[in-house]
């Protein structure tokens, strides 16, 4: 409900909604429209399938990463570096922070679709069309890293986070990006269970009586999100 949205959770809103939202679905529909276009057995003749493949990696990493992948991003790709950096799941085995060489800092879960990409852009060239659904099964359930990741982030600020570290307009951004982050993934949360999901809505949602009017540290709900 965006009629208790104030200029600053509009400006938040948007900018979260078209990378993690729309951007997200889109790279999906990139995947999907590769498997449409795919003949079978066909060497020659797999350079469209190939192409769209392409697109949906691009669209998850965004032309700001440049060829190092360690640049400043504004697509997917950089919000799953930003969250490692929070969760500790950087590097190739997930068990690195922050700190030390830019393989050191990618988030593990980069690794691992650029990983699925390969193998689907091989499979592709090489018409074996029948084998890239289930690669593009795996790359969707690692995309939903990072969302998970934003909505427990900003839920745990919105919770937990003493009020006096938060200004208003501070408070603002936390419940705009967390109301997105859970919005993005909320259908998939929903489609395991309806109750979950409306625990994670209800805590994340945008509330005009937020902050002022809540009760913190706010473990219990905080907790219930988590889990």
């Amino acid at each position: 409900d965006f009629s208790v949205a104030d200029d600053a959770m509009r400006v938040q809103v948007i900018k979260k909604g078209t990378a993690y939202m729309n951007v997200w679905m889109y790279v999906i529909r990139e995947f999907e429209d590769a498997i449409d276009d795919c003949d079978n057995s066909c060497i020659a003749c797999n350079d469209d399938p190939v192409h769209a493949w392409d697109e949906g990696v691009a669209f998850w990493t965004g032309s700001l990463e440049k060829e190092d992948g360690f640049s400043s991003g504004k697509q997917i790709y950089a919000l799953a570096e930003k969250r490692c950096k929070n969760f500790k799941t950087c590097g190739p085995n997930g068990d690195s922070t922050s700190l030390g060489s830019p393989q050191d800092t990618t988030a593990k879960v980069n690794f691992d679709l650029f990983y699925e990409f390969a193998v689907g852009e091989m499979l592709l060239s090489y018409g074996r069309c029948d084998e890239v659904p289930p690669v593009v099964r795996r790359v969707v359930s690692l995309m939903t890293v990072p969302l998970i990741q934003g909505t427990l982030r900003y839920n745990y600020k919105k919770r937990v986070v003493p009020f006096t570290s938060l200004d208003d307009d501070e408070m603002a951004d936390i419940q705009a990006e967390g109301a997105t982050f859970a919005a993005a993934i909320l259908p998939m949360v929903h489609a395991c269970d309806a109750d979950d999901a409306e625990t994670i809505y209800q805590a994340a949602k945008i509330d005009s009586a937020y902050p002022k009017g809540a009760n913190r540290p706010d473990y219990s709900t905080w907790n219930q999100v988590k889990t």
